[in-house]
C-alpha cells in the first residue's frame, strides 16, 4: 500500500469569509457547492483546495506567520495580471515576479500570512 500523492489542500484561517472572498476576488477561484459548514471548498482541479475554520485547539493568534514552512504553489496563466492587482490593493508581495523554470513566478502573503506562489508555466 502506498500514498499516491496530494489529494486535498486546505488552509486554516482566522476569518473564513474574509479568506474565501480574498481567494475569489484575487485568484478568481469559484466556490464549490460541496463542503462542510466550517470550510469553503473551491472548484479546483486536479487537487481540491479549501479554506477552513481553525481546528479546535489551534491558536493562530500566537503564531506570527502561520504559513511559514508551508509551500503552496498554484498555476495561473495570468500570473503577472494577478500580481499587478494584488500589489495595487496593497497585498504584501513576498517575492516579486521573475522569469524562471516555472515561467513567470511570484509569491504573495494572503490575509493570514500564508505565502502563496503563483506561476504560469504548464
Amino acid at each position: 500500500m502506498a500514498v499516491t500523492g496530494p489529494d486535498f489542500v486546505s488552509l486554516q484561517v482566522r476569518d473564513l469569509e474574509r479568506s474565501a472572498a480574498f481567494y475569489e476576488r484575487y485568484l478568481g477561484l469559484k466556490r464549490s457547492d460541496a463542503g462542510p459548514p466550517h470550510a469553503v471548498v473551491f472548484d479546483t482541479a486536479p487537487i481540491a483546495f479549501a479554506v477552513r475554520d481553525l481546528v479546535p485547539g489551534n491558536d493562530m493568534d500566537g503564531v506570527p506567520q502561520p504559513g511559514q514552512g508551508m509551500a503552496l504553489w498554484l498555476h495561473a496563466p495570468d500570473a503577472q495580471d494577478i500580481h499587478d492587482a494584488l500589489a495595487a490593493e496593497g497585498t504584501p508581495i513576498v517575492s516579486p515576479p521573475i522569469d524562471g523554470p516555472f515561467g513567470r513566478t511570484f509569491t504573495f502573503a494572503d490575509p493570514d500570512g500564508y505565502h502563496v506562489t503563483l506561476h504560469n508555466r504548464t
